[in-house]
């Protein structure tokens, strides 16, 4: 006799491991349903408080984060370090605690994944990843969104990365086309190359859920029958020191009109921006017809919209 076992609804989201395939998939249909009728989930966090704790610049996430929490009827509380206790020696543990207080959910972006796991530690509140050193799981919701609309669906596709595939984004992208069934090929040279024990979970992955992850160092091979090729600026705040030998390493990765000709005729071209036009991709391929970028961009709304109501409200059917 088989007994059936129920998956756990997640209340937090700091990696997109925390997910189960068809949790993965109710997020990315009810973002779908969200960007439609953007209204329609007004009164569902009415009252509400949304905190948003940021330790770096950002554009995208601020202000999509913001917009989220709005169309749900929640009031967005944007903190700086500056502003909280944090930045004179208070514990984050008890600052978590507090906020939970406050808020239904505390969204932060932070140089470590070990703070935001600490704060997830001690918080009531629902806890969200909005980018750390490790994962950037929120751009991977937006990353699946944009190719299940332009190519169909993930599962099945080949997305290939090229670059710094030790970065965040990377990172929660083989994590993300594991669980959605999809090839994932990072290609870089060997110094930026995933992590072992994080290329290791997203092998796990993708054997369990009909994925597959590949690392390779061959630009070209790479591409070749590619539905849809990624990159990253190849310098990441923190990282301003490394710049020249950042460059010389990673020119070969750069995404051109040659390397995106190699992909399949109506390939996609990818990029979580900020770019870096002459760098890491040339002006031709981000601003010309096979770019999903600023639609890729637009979907961090629905997807942020769609993970705020599932994670603080519980429901996921």
């Amino acid at each position: 006799m088989t007994i059936a076992t129920t998956v756990q609804a997640p209340t937090d989201y700091l990696r997109v491991a925390d997910l189960s395939p068809s949790q993965l998939e109710h997020l990315l249909d009810l973002a779908r349903q969200m960007k439609k009728r953007p209204d329609w989930w007004r009164e569902a966090l009415a009252t509400q408080t949304v905190a948003c704790f940021f330790e770096k610049p950002s554009t995208r996430t601020r202000v999509s984060f913001a917009a989220a929490a709005y169309r749900l009827g929640a009031q967005p509380l944007f903190l700086r370090p500056d502003e909280l206790q944090l930045g004179r020696g208070e514990p984050i543990a008890d600052t978590a605690r507090v906020l939970s207080s406050y808020a239904a959910a505390i969204v932060l972006r932070t140089f470590a994944q070990a703070e935001i796991e600490e704060v997830a530690q001690w918080a009531d509140a629902t806890v969200i990843n909005a980018l750390s050193d490790s994962h950037h799981p929120c751009q991977a919701l937006a990353d699946l969104l944009t190719v299940r609309e332009r190519l169909g669906g993930p599962a099945g596709r080949t997305l290939v990365f090229l670059g710094d595939g030790d970065n965040n984004v990377a990172h929660s992208l083989l994590e993300a086309g594991a669980l959605a069934g999809m090839r994932i090929i990072v290609c870089a040279p060997p110094d930026y190359q995933p992590k072992g024990t994080l290329l290791d979970s997203a092998h796990e992955l993708a054997v369990g859920h009909g994925g597959d992850v590949e690392v390779t160092e061959d630009p070209r091979a790479a591409v070749a029958g590619a539905d849809a090729v990624y990159t990253d600026v190849w310098v990441s705040m923190g990282e301003e020191q490394e710049q020249p030998r950042r460059r010389g390493d990673l020119n070969a990765y750069q995404v051109n009109a040659e390397l995106m000709a190699l992909a399949k005729p109506g390939a996609i071209f990818l990029h979580c921006l900020p770019a870096h036009r002459g760098e890491e991709v040339t002006a031709d391929v981000i601003d010309g017809p096979q770019s999903a970028v600023w639609q890729q961009a637009a979907n961090r709304l629905p997807t942020e919209q769609a993970l705020l109501y599932a994670l603080t409200s519980g429901d996921w059917t």
